[in-house]
């Protein structure tokens, strides 16, 4: 598809290198006039050259082999592009947390985030996901990493937090992830700040 539209080719371009991740349109902003991107967005979708997976929300069209259809993003990357659309912070609860870092086979039967935003329930692509509002205790953990892994300890609790799991994140995160771990210690509970020491890197007893 011959794309000639200047801010539809900067568009194109960056959904290209996101790998098919969804996108809100305010993650454009830096392309352009507000009115300009949505303009480039729209001529984009009638082309075909991209899909709106919901209003303000679009994905590059790729199909699935298995299922010879559309491929559908995963919720998790949905809620984050709503998320940056509406200027909000999502984290998923503890069960989406767990699964999402390979820490239970288990898929949770809700979608549950919390989010500094109301509580509400959103309907994305075909996924029913709940937003739950919470504090800054939760809510003032930063980065992408660290509320993930605090979250997912909290649900499989003290002794669920086996040798196991420790071993399991401090092979897979990354040296920023670790750090991130350190830098956000005080929103944990004492015995969570001594695993989340060991998983960083820190040797306790």
């Amino acid at each position: 598809m011959n794309v000639t539209y200047p801010i539809a080719e900067e568009i194109l371009k960056r959904f290209q290198s996101r790998a098919g991740e969804p996108l809100a349109a305010t993650d454009f902003l830096d392309l352009g006039k507000p009115a300009a991107v949505r303009q480039a967005l729209s001529r984009l979708v009638r082309q075909g050259v991209i899909r709106r997976v919901q209003r303000g929300l679009y994905q590059l069209p790729q199909m699935s082999k298995l299922l010879n259809r559309p491929a559908v993003p995963s919720p998790d990357k949905l809620v984050r592009a709503w998320a940056r659309k509406n200027r909000l912070r999502v984290i998923p609860s503890g069960a989406t947390a767990a699964n999402l870092l390979g820490l239970s086979t288990q898929v949770p039967g809700k979608i549950v985030y919390y989010t500094n935003g109301r509580t509400k329930t959103l309907s994305l692509g075909p996924y029913t996901i709940r937003l739950r509002n919470r504090g800054p205790k939760t809510m003032d953990v930063r980065g992408q990493t660290a509320p993930l892994v605090l979250q997912a300890l909290s649900y499989l609790g003290r002794d669920g937090t086996t040798r196991e799991v420790i071993s399991r994140l401090r092979a897979t995160l990354r040296a920023e992830d670790k750090a991130e771990l350190k830098a956000n210690l005080q929103f944990a509970p004492a015995w969570m700040q001594l695993v989340l020491a060991g998983i960083a890197g820190e040797e306790t007893d």
